[in-house]
């Protein structure tokens, strides 16, 4: 299943099948995971996702390891490959 195939609102579990939180949205690489009212998002990267199986997201870990992994930092942009602006990026300092 495609990232983009995934919709708002379903279950999203660890892999010990207790529920982490649901869907709240979903960009290239991550689901950003509600976990109620008084709680911060976590953004969860494709890579945590084990599979997809019936509206329900299941996590290759467990949700207490999901919750200490800093996930509730939205991911900053990635970094401009080398040279993308003209320069080498190893010597901008110069």
């Amino acid at each position: 299943m495609r990232m983009a195939d995934l919709q708002r609102g379903w279950p999203v579990l660890g892999n010990d099948g207790q529920r982490l939180g649901t869907v709240h949205d979903v960009t290239q690489n991550y689901v950003i995971t509600s976990r109620g009212a008084l709680s911060t998002p976590l953004y969860v990267p494709a890579s945590a996702i084990a599979n997809v199986e019936r509206d329900v997201v299941h996590l290759n870990l467990a949700k207490n390891e999901a919750e200490q992994m800093g996930w509730e930092e939205a991911p900053r942009e990635a970094d401009p490959a080398d040279g993308d602006d003209g320069t080498d990026l190893l010597h901008r300092h110069v």
